[in-house]
């Protein structure tokens, strides 16, 4: 975020820190420990903590927790072979009210609360001299905090449910909280973005500040989900889906954050890490900042690679992709691969529901291939005389520095690869699927739905890939976290009028990101196209016309889409067949297990794709988080701590 001022940090209860990182430009941070409240009383002051506000944006980010709440105990990832945090996954009794996850979120979204609540009431009354001197200028502040607030509570009530609303500012000690219902909190949420949208600027000059198409996209995101409860009661109206569909479309249609024009431009692919027979040159850091400051970034939380001026963690989420590599032959650790955490890796179904063929993205944002980088000759395999292709390779190193080490295969049943094959290749094969000796096919070297052992390799997301970090071995990451992009909102707009029945338009907004997600007239397709997802060597022809998405992708039971074997009719199909696609573009973007309570499908979906989760199919209570133990007994009524029975009438069902 190109906020160029120092910022005053003061070590307020009430702000709990206050500081802002700057996007890609330097920052001055002076620690000032002897700030006090008065401080907001001051034009300077205010300014700052509207900056402040933005920093717990960041929290979705810094911990495990980001792909713990976000993105296990989905269809789409499961735990890798590092299974720190996998109760969330597995959906066991570890998940409950005591847990750290539950407790921080919650704080942070609440610590970002108040900090906006605080400028909120402060700003009309102020009588500033530059920033703060005009009504416009006042606005345009109040804006962005009610943009900040809604955002904060739209997390909140997705994942705890009933939550206590707060509008004012808390200063000193507070003890009495009561729980406001879900379609009231909504009711609020939707009341500051519409503000928010109607004073916001369309555009700034300094990025990470919100506008007002970041404003409509969550607004339409907000009637959409309030608008696609069933059995949930969330206020929804009937109108809900005609306002996501006119805020998506104001978004799209305003042309201010059109779409990539090529996906990997988005994520800092310099060189397609899928072409096993190449080295993959370090990316430039011009590069970072171009992706992290796409036009179709509508909103994201800032971070910069500058360890001290990136919060206590920095973006983390880099490391929780990534697969074990650094034992293998001819490897170690660095900072293109990455640090290998080994939290998350994607479901069969994740890598199933892609058009591997003709859809670019799955490539684009997958890992199949390392390449060696060690400069150790010893380090190296050679060939003995059981598997050396001639005499004279005996004993000669099978590759090189720069050479492919280990390459992942993303196959099906129906195109095994060999076992010979793999024995006798000059670099180690980790294959889906394998026939071995005696004809069969069989499981290969990795599969999502089997043992941990067995979840050590596999194609790693490189969304999050970090290299700008100073060593291998730092955990804090740089890159900005994309919090929404506009292809999410052509998505939110198809989603909005396939319910309310025009999927001619639906499909008009799903064709626009098919379009984008096709190999390009002209475009070399990776190796991998040919070798394994049955193309044709140097065919350079644009993908789209079989790609194209019709009506019979939802309206009759397309194999290809998976739909699970209660799913009959053509409404019920076309709300699976948008979480497809919303995997097909936003895979690890940390939105999935949001989208499956949304839709009412979590308890479906999830055991049906991803065995770890099979638990959640009878314990509906996991539609919703508990609340933290450490807030129940925290909080008074009447002037006395809650009673147990309080205490549990307070809580979630079920926890």
């Amino acid at each position: 975020m190109k906020f160029n001022r120092t910022i005053r940090i003061a070590t307020l209860t009430v702000l709990m820190g206050l500081g802002l990182g700057s996007c890609k430009d330097f920052l001055e941070e002076e620690l000032v420990s002897t700030l006090t409240n008065d401080y907001f009383n001051t034009e300077q002051g205010l300014e700052d903590l509207v900056k402040a506000s933005y920093e717990q944006t960041r929290y979705k980010f810094a911990n495990e927790h980001s792909y713990a709440m976000f993105n296990f105990g989905v269809d789409e990832m499961t735990s890798a072979d590092q299974i720190n945090y996998e109760w969330w996954n597995r959906y066991d009794n570890r998940l409950n009210s005591s847990d750290l996850f539950v407790g921080e979120v919650w704080t942070a979204n609440y610590d970002g609360i108040n900090r906006c609540n605080i400028g909120i009431s402060r700003i009309p009354g102020i009588q500033g001299t530059t920033t703060l001197r005009t009504d416009a200028q006042k606005t345009q502040r109040l804006a962005e905090l009610r943009f900040l607030r809604a955002y904060y509570y739209f997390q909140l009530v997705q994942q705890y449910g009933a939550i206590p609303l707060l509008l004012q500012p808390t200063e000193g000690v507070q003890l009495e909280f009561t729980r406001e219902s879900v379609p009231n909190v909504y009711s609020a949420i939707i009341k500051d973005l519409r503000f928010a949208s109607d004073n916001l600027a369309p555009t700034t000059t300094e990025f990470g500040r919100a506008t007002k198409n970041a404003a409509m996209h969550y607004l339409a995101k907000v009637y959409l989900t309030r608008g696609s409860a069933v059995t949930d009661v969330r206020g929804q109206k009937p109108t809900d889906m005609d306002s996501a569909a006119y805020y998506a479309d104001q978004v799209i249609t305003s042309g201010r954050n059109p779409l990539a024009t090529n996906y990997a431009d988005l994520f800092d692919v310099a060189n397609s890490p899928t072409t096993p027979f190449a080295y993959n040159f370090l990316p430039t850091y011009a590069s970072s900042v171009a992706a992290q400051t796409n036009r179709e970034i509508l909103f994201s939380s800032q971070f910069v690679n500058v360890p001290a001026l990136s919060g206590r963690f920095g973006n983390r989420v880099h490391s929780y992709f990534t697969l074990s590599y650094d034992g293998e032959p001819g490897m170690i650790r660095d900072l293109l691969n990455d640090r290998p955490f080994r939290r998350v890796m994607p479901t069969n179904y994740a890598m199933d529901i892609f058009d591997r063929r003709n859809d670019s993205r799955f490539y684009k944002m997958m890992k199949t291939a390392w390449i060696a980088n060690n400069t150790s000759a010893t380090s190296y395999p050679r060939w003995t005389a059981a598997d050396a292709p001639t005499p004279a390779q005996v004993g000669q190193p099978k590759f090189a520095l720069g050479d492919t080490a280990f390459y992942v295969i993303v196959n099906t049943r129906n195109n095994p690869v060999p076992q010979a094959q793999i024995d006798r290749s000059r670099y180690k094969i980790f294959a889906r699927f394998v026939r071995n000796a005696a004809g069969n096919v069989v499981a290969g070297a990795y599969d999502p739905s089997g043992t941990l052992a067995l979840r050590n390799k596999f194609p790693q997301l490189i969304k999050y890939t970090d290299p700008y970090r100073p060593s291998a071995a730092d955990e804090a990451g740089t890159k900005d976290g994309i919090l929404a992009r506009s292809a999410e909102t052509y998505l939110i707009g198809a989603e909005a009028y396939g319910r309310k029945g025009n999927y001619t338009k639906a499909l008009e907004y799903i064709n626009a990101l098919r379009q984008r997600a096709a190999y390009k007239a002209g475009e070399v397709k990776p190796s991998v196209n040919w070798r394994i997802e049955g193309g044709t060597r140097g065919d350079v022809a644009t993908t789209y016309p079989a790609l194209t998405a019709t009506l019979t992708n939802f309206t009759t039971n397309d194999a290809r889409e998976l739909y699970p074997a209660s799913v009959t009719t053509t409404e019920q199909r076309f709300i699976h067949f948008i979480l497809n696609e919303r995997t097909r573009e936003l895979l690890g973007e940390l939105h999935r297990w949001e989208d499956l309570t949304r839709t009412e499908t979590l308890l479906l979906r999830a055991p049906l794709f991803n065995a770890d989760a099979a638990p959640v199919a009878n314990a509906p209570k996991f539609k919703l988080r508990p609340i933290p133990q450490s807030h129940l007994e925290r909080i008074f009524r009447n002037g006395r701590p809650l009673t147990n029975e309080e205490r549990i009438a307070e809580q979630n069902p079920g926890y």
